[in-house]
């Protein structure tokens, strides 16, 4: 059985990290799925999905390693190309990727204690962002 769904997001951009744990696990309620595997992805080019423990340092360490590995306070050639000034958020993303795949066990996401699903959106503006949710199984 396949299952897809997607909800939508409000971000503010500049590594917005938010926990959608809850989101991608009600979908996975929804989705009458009790084995299998839980994919969510991120349709844009300047986004991520991935886990971190979501506690209010750790979130803030991850940003602040995020911006030493790819400052945006550089320029990109994207940025000469474009003129957009977010040439830093789509290099971020595609070190993050898009997505991630989570194993789905007796209808629970198969997470760590600390562990939870959270977005990144590196964009240099709010957006509207939508998630799309699978879920694969039987």
């Amino acid at each position: 059985m396949v299952f897809t769904e997607t909800f939508s997001l409000s971000t503010r951009g500049f590594c917005h990290i938010i926990d959608i744990t809850g989101n991608v696990a009600k979908v996975a309620d929804r989705s009458g799925v009790a084995n299998g595997s839980v994919t969510a992805f991120c349709p844009g080019s300047t986004c991520s999905i991935t886990t971190i423990e979501y506690e209010p340092g750790a979130v803030q360490d991850l940003a602040r390693v995020i911006e030493e590995i790819v400052p945006s306070n550089v320029s990109y050639e994207h940025d000469r190309r474009w003129g957009d000034g977010n040439g830093f958020s789509h290099v971020r993303a595609a070190l993050l990727k898009p997505s991630i795949t989570v194993p789905l066990l007796k209808g629970k996401l198969a997470l760590g204690t600390w562990q939870q699903i959270v977005f990144l959106d590196f964009d240099n503006r709010a957006r509207n962002r939508d998630v799309i949710v699978q879920v694969v199984g039987e």
